[in-house]
């Protein structure tokens, strides 16, 4: 599976714009599933599935990874083509549905991420009590909302990136050592009308 792909044409948006297949697609990229089974694990039919499935396949966003055969018929396993997708410049015109696709494809992440913090082990969330201190902390979670420029913006997302492109170097080491452990990151940044949170208060609190 790819690390990332590009969407290329305005089919693929559309494609991914659905919510029942943005969904579908978050689960693809865990691990692969036929059919069948997705339509257990979403709670809908299993025509609708297999329509869905196959105008994603359709659209080189899934595709079969393997086969098995049970009781005479045989089960296809379909998988995403990429851990992630991005829009290519020529689809820019298309604002509508490029606005709608990334919306569906951040929810699920949202949804994915609201599915690890309920099933993590309890140690995860043990931080060292009463320390203020982030060194001492076993999880983070927190939400902010910055007044910046698009240039400080797009020069801050290039640093978290280059972070977790850190970690990520270290990830095979860690794989091997006895005291390493999984992590789950997820990470959203983007604009907004208006402030969820009392900005006067805020200030009073600084």
């Amino acid at each position: 599976m790819k690390q990332a792909m590009a969407l290329t044409t305005l089919e693929q948006l559309k494609a991914i714009s659905d919510p029942l297949r943005a969904e579908m697609m978050m689960k693809l990229v865990e691990t692969s599933y036929t059919g069948q089974q997705l339509a257990v694990l979403l709670e809908t039919s299993r025509p609708k599935i297999h329509y869905h499935l196959k105008e994603l396949e359709k659209n080189s966003l899934i595709e079969v990874v393997h086969t098995e055969e049970k009781n005479g018929i045989v089960q296809k396993f379909y998988r995403s083509t990429a851990s992630g997708f991005f829009p290519s410049e020529n689809l820019l015109p298309y604002a509508e549905e490029l606005s709608e696709s990334t919306r569906q494809l951040y929810v699920q992440m949202a949804n994915k991420t609201r599915s690890s913090i309920l099933t993590a082990p309890e140690s995860s969330f043990a931080k060292a009590a009463g320390s203020t201190d982030p060194k001492d902390w076993d999880a983070i979670g927190s939400i902010w909302e910055i007044s910046a420029t698009e240039a400080d913006f797009k020069e801050f997302i290039q640093g978290l990136f280059g972070l977790i492109q850190t970690l990520r170097e270290k990830s095979e080491a860690a794989e091997n050592d006895p005291n390493g452990k999984l992590y789950h990151f997820s990470a959203f940044g983007f604009e907004i009308d208006t402030p969820s949170f009392d900005q006067t208060e805020l200030k009073e609190e600084d």
